[in-house]
């Protein structure tokens, strides 16, 4: 099984400052030059699912491993890139080398209530989408040159810097989406092409932009049906490459979706039942409790 590692990990390391006490209580943004990490480089090169989204702006020579994936760059070559938390990934250095750059870490519950979409729809953070691009000098020193904006501001004292800083991450993610992204090579084994085929049908299902609009699919045995596997087979290699089960992965996003559709429309809770492909919405609550932890009337009176 692959291990997940946690942002509360990265601040067990003394070479990062710790964040206030409470910090894990809402959503939490932050940036740091690469050279901080080199300290103690096992913050980095643990292959291993995230529970938060990360941006890294790095020249070479360094590895990613991500998924199937193997990225490797040259000396002094750049490359932005894009790491999700559903896709288990390290970045490898050669013994010796030294690389310089940045990166931003920043937990969903770092964007705005009033945006729609979230982190995981954005299409640099799909695993079906291209997450890494190549950079020339022009465009790394511009992408440079926000994250030098992003370490500034975040120590500033002013008061809407959180609305500042999510400008400058959306402004580095639409910058991305203007380059050319680099080809990824194909799963080569049929367990990774299972994996990429389930990541890509359930990215498919989501946004619901309509009150009318119902999932297709929405338990495992939906998904195996329309992946030609057994259901027992498809749980199997998910939880072997994700750590987690086809229903966890299922309810998961199925509720970020109702998160998302609770608090920014106001389409009756019994409607948003329907949309996530319930016939009854007591059984909708009890699922979107157990996995939120509150009740979807309760969320919505927030």
């Amino acid at each position: 099984m692959i291990h997940q590692q946690k942002l509360a990990d990265y601040y067990a390391h003394s070479v990062l400052q710790a964040p206030s006490a409470d910090w894990l209580k809402g959503g939490h943004f932050r940036a740091w030059r690469l050279e901080d990490f080199l300290a103690d480089f096992e913050l980095m090169g643990v292959y291993s699912r995230k529970d938060f989204f990360k941006i890294t702006l790095s020249t070479g020579p360094s590895t990613y491993h991500y998924a199937h994936q193997r990225l490797g760059l040259a000396p002094n070559e750049p490359a932005l890139v894009f790491t999700n938390t559903q896709i288990p990934y390290a970045w490898e250095l050669p013994e010796g080398a030294t690389c310089q750059g940045y990166c931003c870490v920043f937990t969903e519950a770092f964007v705005p209530t009033l945006t729609l979409v979230r982190p995981a729809d954005w299409p640099v953070f799909r695993p079906d989408q291209p997450s890494f691009f190549r950079l020339t000098a022009a465009q790394h020193a511009d992408f440079a040159r926000l994250f030098e904006q992003m370490l500034a501001e975040q120590d500033s004292d002013y008061s809407a810097k959180d609305e500042l800083l999510y400008h400058y991450l959306m402004t580095c993610i639409h910058g991305a989406l203007k380059l050319t992204p680099i080809e990824e090579l194909p799963a080569t084994s049929g367990p990774e092409r299972l994996v990429a085929a389930f990541h890509a049908l359930l990215a498919r299902q989501y946004p619901i932009v309509t009150p009318a609009r119902r999932l297709a699919l929405r338990t495992p045995a939906d998904f195996a049906d329309h992946l030609a596997v057994h259901v027992n087979y498809l749980n199997r290699v998910l939880k072997a490459a994700t750590g987690k089960p086809t229903s966890q992965l299922l309810a998961e996003r199925l509720v970020q979706e109702a998160r998302t559709l609770l608090l920014h429309t106001d389409w009756p809770v019994s409607r948003i039942s329907y949309c996530m492909g319930f016939d009854e919405p007591t059984h909708f609550a009890q699922m979107f409790r157990k996995v939120a932890g509150c009740t979807p009337s309760s969320l919505r009176q927030v």
